[in-house]
């Protein structure tokens, strides 16, 4: 059977004026399923909620394995130090730590008249974590449909975090820190909910791979438009004791030539401390007070408050 030229082109390459797909944004009018109105509703409750924050500050990295939670908990104490009212939203819903890492395991959330109110952990910072909605190392497990797992599963994801930003009661806040799990989506799904946070964190260590990973995720938001990115370098050497120069613990500075090629500043280079670790652990980070770490974080602290949204600025 011979096949009309024609045809052939029009079924393989259909035009996009034909095809019936639209996204909410095409949308103008109301949809039966109230599906849409939903979304507007959802986003506006987000915007109205984040209205009391001074800067909603992304802790990103691409990369797992780097240490950003740890980073997350000790920046906040370090900017509650110097006096800044912090919470920390736990977007790690999988493999959450952040309650812990803040001394929050065991505290609930209330169930207060206009939302979630979170628990106060170490140095008065308040967080939100799926760790303190589990039984104490309990999976979390995702309900739902046995097909297409993968479709549902990530709507729900980002349903949660949606609702951990906007039905929290954040109260009057400085800063919001935002600790994005490993993967670029995750990025950019949080940005899809916050388009224009006040600053990005990326954090890395001087593993090459590490570096390339980052990489990825920093063009990610120069393609976003996310214009105050900083970046900080974890594990930068460790001093043994007796010691007078820090020793590297990988070879090569990525870190550096990645700084370098794309113009990413490099806001603190956080050396390796073991007493930043097992304080962390426990609960209590040490922040600034760190005995090898807390110089850097001092400094990471400062250019914090020097950036959009920053205290500093605000004065």
């Amino acid at each position: 059977m011979e096949t009309r030229p024609d045809l052939e082109a029009r079924v393989a390459k259909p035009s996009a004026s034909s095809r019936k797909i639209r996204g909410y944004a095409e949308v103008t009018h109301e949809t039966e399923s109230g599906v849409l109105e939903q979304v507007v509703a959802q986003r506006g409750r987000l915007e109205r909620r984040l209205a009391s924050v001074g800067a909603v500050i992304a802790i990103a990295s691409g990369k797992g394995g780097v240490g950003k939670s740890a980073i997350t908990a000790n920046l906040a104490v370090a900017l509650a130090d110097r006096g800044a009212r912090v919470g920390v939203v736990d977007a790690d819903l999988n493999g959450p730590s952040l309650g812990r890492m803040l001394g929050l395991l065991g505290a609930r959330p209330l169930d207060g008249p206009d939302g979630l109110v979170p628990p106060t952990g170490s140095r008065g910072v308040v967080g939100i974590s799926t760790e303190l909605l589990l039984e104490q190392d309990a999976a979390l497990r995702w309900r739902g449909p046995d097909g297409d797992r993968f479709v549902w599963q990530g709507v729900t994801e980002a349903g949660v975090l949606r609702e951990f930003l906007g039905d929290v009661v954040w109260g009057e806040l400085d800063y919001l820190l935002v600790d994005i799990p490993p993967g670029t989506d995750k990025i950019g799904r949080f940005l899809d909910l916050v388009p224009d946070p006040a600053q990005v964190i990326l954090v890395t260590i001087p593993s090459r791979v590490a570096v390339s990973v980052v990489a990825r995720s920093a063009s990610l938001l120069e393609d976003a438009g996310v214009d105050e990115v900083g970046l900080v370098v974890n594990m930068a050497g460790y001093t043994p004791a007796g010691a007078d120069e820090p020793v590297p613990l990988f070879h090569g500075d990525g870190a550096g030539a990645l700084s370098e090629s794309i113009g990413l500043e490099l806001w603190a280079r956080i050396p390796f401390d073991p007493e930043l670790g097992g304080r962390t652990d426990e609960g209590d980070p040490p922040g600034a007070r760190a005995a090898a770490a807390g110089e850097a974080l001092h400094r990471l602290a400062e250019r914090v408050e020097r950036g959009p949204g920053g205290r500093e600025r605000a004065r």
